[in-house]
């Protein structure tokens, strides 16, 4: 997959992604701006202002013209919030980019950010908060990454604290964006069936007048783990829900694949190890998997399950079982599942850049956070190059005594009977 990278006089990137076959285009805005950024007094202001860029700007003054616009060329437009990034874009048909580039530039330059619309999101916001609140497959990571990161902004829910929404004005939307919203930090990936001369071109027209100025810097993650650590939510639920860990590395760490691999291996499908032991062979849970999550300083490594809240300390048991096999090697990784490993990972990755969006995005990604683009097949190449005794040295290297996280969600009225578990 051939792309192409420019930089603009301000600083802003743009990559275009031709993909001849298709009659669609993405148009996506990536932003270097996430929840890592924020303080307690404006936790969840990433997000909150992703939700805002919607609701009208100077030249199409509230969300329902912005909305009709896109139906109206039958485009999806939507925007998303991470720890480390925030991304706006439109997918529409292949001839309406111009129209797409022009409404995003519009929402990121002008937004009015009317009161009155602040006041009204705040309701949707806190509604969001209480459905992850009641979704505890989904929160459980929210939880498990307080346990790593504590009280920092890593450590802190992207939707944000509800007592700081609340409280959020206007200016605070401002001075978020103008400490942050700078033009060398945001990405402009537009792929599908486009020409990329034409394209680069209308970048410069629509996103060429943004300023550049210096914007404020993360805090680094500090990590000084020497034991294994436990965090209980308590929760009345028909089901538990786990996850149970470690910490891992950065994008730019050279154990990066090989922990995507080993993580595959042990759950990441339904014929993994976990899958097989936990839920296939004792019926311990509905779901368990097992992912790797990258930072630009930081990593973890976790296997999430929801399990029967009397059988949670077996669960447990299996999983922890299944990691300490696999870290001495007892129970070593075969060249099969080796093979069907990297073949599972390669086969997502393919699968996942059939669509515009999801090509920009892991254009745009790459762009923003990390040290260099790889196109997918170097992507692919370099899953097809991990070894087996590069996943058994990450898994001996990582897996390790007194390096354990569990977090859970449910009706346990402490964490004691948990504690005595984590240890390899």
């Amino acid at each position: 997959m051939n792309f192409h990278r420019s930089v603009l006089s301000n600083g802003l990137r743009v990559i275009t992604v031709p993909m001849p076959s298709f009659e669609s285009s993405t148009v996506l805005v990536m932003v270097g701006a996430g929840s890592r950024y924020e303080n307690k007094k404006n936790s969840g202001i990433s997000h909150f202002l992703e939700h805002m860029a919607f609701k009208g700007t100077k030249k199409r003054p509230s969300a329902i013209e912005i909305s009709g616009l896109i139906d109206g060329i039958g485009g999806e437009f939507n925007a998303f919030t991470s720890k480390e990034s925030t991304g706006y874009y439109i997918k529409s048909s292949a001839n309406h980019i111009e129209l797409c580039m022009d409404v995003l530039s519009d929402m990121l330059r002008n937004s009015l950010l009317d009161p009155i619309e602040i006041n009204k999101e705040k309701g949707v916001i806190l509604e969001e908060i209480n459905l992850y609140e009641d979704t505890p497959s989904r929160k459980i990571g929210d939880i498990y990454e307080s346990l790593l990161y504590k009280d920092t902004p890593m450590g802190w829910d992207i939707a944000g604290d509800k007592e700081v929404i609340k409280a959020i004005k206007r200016q605070d939307f401002l001075d978020y964006m103008a400490s942050l919203y700078s033009a060398d930090k945001i990405a402009v990936v537009i792929a599908g069936g486009i020409d990329s001369p034409k394209v680069e071109s209308l970048a410069d027209k629509y996103f060429g007048s943004m300023k550049k100025f210096d914007t404020l810097k993360y805090p680094k993650v500090v990590e000084r783990q020497k034991k294994p650590e436990l965090l209980i939510k308590k929760k009345t639920t028909e089901q538990a829900h786990i996850a149970i860990g470690v910490r891992a590395v950065s994008t730019d760490h050279p154990d990066r694949y090989p922990l995507s691999i080993l993580a595959t291996i042990l759950g990441g499908g339904m014929s993994s190890r976990l899958f097989h032991e936990v839920r296939e062979k004792r019926g311990l849970a509905y779901y368990v998997r097992s992912s790797v999550e990258h930072y630009q300083d930081c990593g973890n490594f976790s296997s999430v399950a929801g399990v029967d809240p009397k059988r949670v300390e077996e669960a447990l048991e299996v999983i922890i079982e299944q990691y300490r096999g696999i870290s001495s090697s007892k129970q070593p990784v075969s060249d099969v599942e080796l093979k069907k490993a990297k073949e599972f990972t390669k086969g997502h990755l393919v699968l996942e850049l059939e669509d515009s969006r999801s090509v920009a995005g892991f254009f745009a990604s790459q762009e923003l956070l990390e040290k260099r683009v790889d196109t997918p097949e170097e992507v692919l190449e370099k899953i097809g190059k991990v070894t087996i005794d590069e996943v058994q040295s990450v898994a001996k290297k990582y897996l390790i005594n007194g390096s354990l996280n569990l977090a859970a969600i449910g009706n346990f009225p402490n964490g004691q009977k948990f504690g005595k578990l984590l240890k390899l």
